[in-house]
């Protein structure tokens, strides 16, 4: 089998699973009206299917300031960080995510999947063991497969499995970098962080949070998971991305740890890719001071997330764990996540569908993101056409 027949077997596996399916990934927004409003075609559709938590996409201050960055500074940087793509926009928002964090030091790359792979890749070698929740990001899988490092997996949000699996290691814990999430993307709940840090400090292991789904979405001023515990202090690395909560495109990792900057001199991702343009960073550091003075965001984009999530299960679906800005309708088989897909669509509603081996446990899955932004009219038509699908 050469490479493409490679292509074509892989298609066709697809095609078998869910003949029509195909035209349900990538599909085009032809416009977009505002953080909730688009059009598909000649649909004007309510958006549910964005990661825009605080709804701050046509933000009046994020938008200014991109323009004027494009104005000053063009429209691209045409260099790595470590090359000509360190503007004094691109330090000046390290500072202000380690002073978001209170910590020592922060790093900026183009995305957040480059944060993981840069993070992960600089911090663990061949030799060294990472310890990963089975229903990690891509992001994640990617970096620890990219360090050649030892790949363990402990059962979702087990710590009694992820406990064994550090025993079990011996000597080699104390070489060990754990990978949780503060909020699965998938499935949209969180880690027991608390737990978690007891067993990575029996065992002096290292522990990186990603808080890519819940920057922005917990804590008094939007931290994440280790602002609602408490537990930042504890937590040895923190990643995330700009292209959630955020609203532009980007990643972080920050750190109390002096050894953070010598990632720069080792992390490809950082090296060799070039940096964020200034008007990306622009908005980027207009948001986090929305993000970080925007409680009044955080309760609205909650009371949707309480609303919806009720209303939902009160109908009948089968739902994630708990309540939050992700909510997953998980159905028996692809077919069924494709006809509620489509209905939906059919009814001006977008959402994600997600199918194996995307989806945990070979689930099929409709997967909802509210915002902020979302009306009290708009939520009230989603839940009268999600009843009405219900079968």
């Amino acid at each position: 089998m050469n490479l493409l027949d490679k292509l074509e077997a892989a298609a066709a596996a697809r095609k078998a699973v869910l003949p029509s399916a195909l035209s349900a990934f990538g599909i085009p927004i032809d416009e977009v009206y505002s953080a909730t409003e688009a059009r598909i075609g000649d649909r004007k559709i309510i958006l549910l299917g964005t990661n825009n938590y605080l709804g701050l996409t046509f933000a009046p201050e994020c938008l200014q300031a991109a323009h004027e960055a494009i104005d000053k500074e063009g429209t691209g940087t045409t260099g790595s960080r470590m090359a000509n793509g360190s503007y004094l926009g691109h330090r000046a928002l390290e500072q202000e995510f380690a002073d978001f964090y209170q910590c020592r030091a922060s790093i900026v790359f183009t995305t957040g999947y480059q944060a993981n792979l840069g993070t992960i890749g600089g911090l663990v070698n061949p030799g060294d063991v990472v310890l990963i929740d089975s229903d990690s990001h891509a992001s994640i899988y990617d970096g620890c497969k990219l360090s050649g490092a030892d790949i363990i997996r402990f059962r979702h949000n087990d710590v009694v499995d992820l406990e064994k699996r550090l025993r079990r290691l011996g000597d080699r814990s104390s070489s060990t970098l754990i990978i949780i999430e503060g909020i699965y993307s998938m499935l949209g709940d969180q880690a027991p962080l608390a737990d978690i840090i007891k067993i990575k400090n029996d065992y002096n292991a290292l522990l990186l949070l990603d808080e890519a789904h819940s920057l922005g979405v917990l804590g008094k001023t939007g931290q994440g998971l280790v602002e609602k515990t408490g537990l930042i202090k504890e937590v040895d690395f923190i990643t995330g991305t700009f292209s959630k909560s955020l609203c532009s495109i980007g990643g972080y990792c920050v750190s109390n740890h002096p050894h953070l900057d010598f990632l720069r001199y080792i992390s490809h991702p950082y090296i060799f890719t070039a940096s964020p343009s200034p008007a990306t960073i622009a908005s980027t550091r207009a948001a986090l001071k929305l993000l970080r003075n925007g409680e009044d965001l955080r309760q609205q984009l909650w009371g949707n997330a309480h609303r919806l999530y009720t209303t939902l299960r009160n109908i009948g679906y089968t739902l994630g764990p708990e309540p939050g800005p992700i909510i997953a309708i998980i159905l028996d088989d692809p077919q069924q996540a494709l006809k509620l897909w489509q209905g939906l669509l059919e009814n001006n509603i977008y959402v994600n569908l997600i199918l194996p081996p995307a989806a945990p446990d070979n689930n099929s899955l409709v997967r909802c993101s509210l915002n902020a932004a979302h009306t009290e009219e708009q939520i009230i038509y989603i839940e009268k056409i999600f009843t009405k699908l219900y079968t």
